[in-house]
Order: C-alpha cells, then sequence, then structure tokens
C-alpha cells in the first residue's frame, strides 16, 4: 500500500518503501505523535493503479498531495479543533522548502516557525529594491515584477556563514558526552529569502555549526520577531529531539514499523494503535515515575540561561517508554520550573519510512 520507489529516510536513499508524515507534540509534561498521513505517490493516482487502488480501499475522492500539503492540512485542522495550543512549529528542511507549508503556518497567527533548509538556499542580507517592468509577449503587453539592483546577488545560505567574522559565533554546550561536553556555535543573521529571482519573505537565518578542524553546518528559518533572545533560537534547534524519541520508541518498543498490512485502513489503524500506546506508557510514566517539580518534558526557552542550561534540551540519555516505575528517570528536556505550559507547546513535521 503507497509503496514506491522513492527516498527513505531511514536508508538515506532512494528505495521501494513507504513513507508516512506525522505531526508531533511536545512540551514540559512529554511528547507524544497526534496526527497521521500516508503518503500515497502520483503514480498511484494514475489509471494503471485503479485496480490497485480500489484492492487497497483507498478513498475514492482522495487525491495526490506532496508531503508539505500533507502537513499543512494536518497543521491546519489541529489549529481548528483548539485541542492542542501550541506557539512553535519546527519541520524538516522538506518543509521550510515548501512554500504551501509556510504559508499554512503563517496563517495560524501567533506562532512561532523554526524549519530547516538547504545549504543552497539563496537569500539576501539587504531586501533589494523591485519594479515592475512592461513587455511584449505575442503583441500583448505583460507586465512582472524585477530586482532593480543586480549587485549585490543573492547568495546560498551557505556562503552567508562562511562569510560571517568570529564575532558573530556564539559557542553552546548542548550534551554531556562520554568524552565530555558537546558543543556547537551558532549565528544568526535578518535575510530577505529569494523565490524564483525575487526578494520573498524577511526572516531569521540561524546556523548550527560543529566543532573542528572540519566543521559541519545546518541551516534554519524563522519568523521570529526581530526582537527575540538568542536563548529561544537555541532551544528551538533541538526541540525536534523530541519528535525523533516518537518514533525511536515508537519502532523500538512498540512494533511501529513491523505490520504487514495490504490497504489503507490497515495502515492508519496501526500507526494510531501505536501512538496510542506510546500515549498510554507515557501517561503510566508520568503517574508512576519519580516525582519531581518538572517531570518527563520539554523545556521552555524562558528557563535557558537561567537555572537551565542548553545541555537539558539535548541529553536523552537515559530515557524512554520502557523505563516505567519508581526507579523512571526524567527525560532532558525537562524544566526547572512548574510554571504554566500553555503556550509553550511545540508541533512537529516529521517524515517516517517503512
Amino acid at each position: 500500500m503507497g509503496v514506491a520507489r522513492q527516498y527513505c529516510g531511514t536508508l538515506g536513499k532512494v528505495e521501494n518503501c513507504q513513507v508516512g508524515v506525522f505531526v508531533g507534540y511536545a512540551s514540559r509534561q512529554g511528547y507524544a505523535l497526534v496526527d497521521k498521513r500516508l503518503f500515497l505517490p502520483e503514480e498511484w493516482f494514475s489509471d494503471a493503479y485503479a485496480t490497485r487502488r480500489t484492492t487497497c480501499q483507498v478513498p475514492q475522492d482522495l487525491t495526490f498531495q506532496r508531503k508539505p500539503q500533507l502537513a499543512a492540512a494536518m497543521l491546519h485542522a489541529l489549529r481548528q479543533e483548539g485541542l492542542l495550543p501550541f506557539k512553535y512549529v519546527v519541520a524538516d528542511c522538506l518543509y521550510g522548502n515548501s512554500p504551501d507549508f509556510l504559508a499554512a503556518v503563517d496563517a495560524c497567527v501567533g506562532v512561532t516557525t523554526f524549519v530547516a533548509i538547504p545549504a543552497e538556499t539563496r537569500c539576501w542580507l539587504q531586501r533589494p529594491r523591485t519594479e515592475d517592468k512592461t513587455y511584449l509577449y505575442k503583441r500583448e503587453e505583460r507586465t512582472k515584477r524585477v530586482v532593480v539592483d543586480a549587485e549585490p546577488a543573492a547568495c546560498p545560505v551557505a556562503a552567508v556563514a562562511a562569510s560571517l567574522p568570529a564575532s558573530s559565533w556564539y559557542r553552546r554546550k548542548v550534551s554531556e558526552g562520554t568524552k565530555g561536553p558537546i558543543e556547537y556555535a551558532f549565528a544568526r543573521q535578518r535575510v530577505t529569502l529569494c523565490k524564483e529571482g525575487l526578494p520573498k519573505r524577511t526572516v531569521w537565518l540561524v546556523i548550527k555549526r560543529t566543532l573542528g578542524t572540519t566543521p559541519g553546518y545546518s541551516y534554519y528559518i524563522s519568523n521570529a520577531p526581530v526582537s527575540t533572545p538568542w536563548r529561544t533560537l537555541v532551544w528551538l534547534s533541538g526541540v525536534r529531539w523530541a519528535i525523533e524519541q516518537c518514533f525511536e520508541e515508537g519502532k523500538t518498543e512498540l512494533g511501529m514499523a513491523h505490520y504487514e498490512v495490504r490497504k489503507y485502513p490497515g495502515w492508519h489503524h496501526h500507526m494510531v494503535t501505536t501512538m496510542l500506546a506510546h500515549f498510554f506508557l507515557w501517561h503510566l510514566k508520568l503517574r508512576l515515575g519519580k516525582k519531581s517539580p518538572s517531570p518527563h518534558g520539554l523545556a521552555t526557552a524562558d528557563h535557558l540561561g537561567s537555572r537551565l542550561t542548553p545541555a537539558d534540551l539535548y541529553d536523552c540519555r537515559g530515557t524512554g517508554v520502557d523505563r516505567v516505575g519508581t526507579e523512571a528517570q526524567s527525560p532532558g528536556l525537562s524544566s526547572a520550573s512548574s510554571a504554566t505550559t500553555r503556550g509553550r507547546m511545540t508541533c512537529a513535521m516529521e517524515r517516517g519510512a517503512y
């Protein structure tokens, strides 16, 4: 069901596989998957697959949607229902490079997005001037918007990172490893994104760099206000850990990837069962686990730089839904305060390959 040669994140290459799009939800109380969609490749909607669609009980009114469109639809539904309030949305570069998904986030007033982007994403450090230019096409007068100044040209975010002076980088410890502290260097820059040669949205470009002689870079954009403090952006760069844990625990402890279903409803039934089981085990862990002022949850950005260090964001050793009982330990994403959690919820879009 939905199998085709497509990119498999688990294998890191193109293979025959299924791909699901999931919404994860994280707070200081814990994390869980709350919605899912099975991605059906475009070829599945061709006439050649008509018999197979009927056999697999694919709904007749279902139409082809790309992964970012599936994610946008789930985000819209989550916002409309209003049952799970959230203030932040994080996602990987597939969604950070999608106008449909970014537009869906923009429609959620008051929500801050923090999404990964490819290194080749182009941008300007200063928003260029544009004007409408008139031209003739097949004897018809048409108008298009063009950039007035050819220089400076838009450049890849990787070039922006390479041009930043040493004073722009801030070193942050993110975890205590077996061989000592694990640290990254962070930098940020206001940029205007380039789309089809024209300036689009102005955002924060956040760059995370590994330390060493051959550093690796990760790039993110955020619609956070200009006044957003550093600690919030550093915190958001680690929030997706909680959602990755959902998949790790679901696959290793609950058989999320162990199934042989052949029909569309069967896939959704199996995923819902796994998601409910994961949520149930978290519920038990909260009730039976070791009591603390900050149980099993996600740190809020307000506490970074005060009583909570960035290390609390990333140190996920010793956690998992399998450790239920009086000896259960709080996961690394925890808050040092008992302040209200409303407005500190985070929604994340992820792909799962099976």
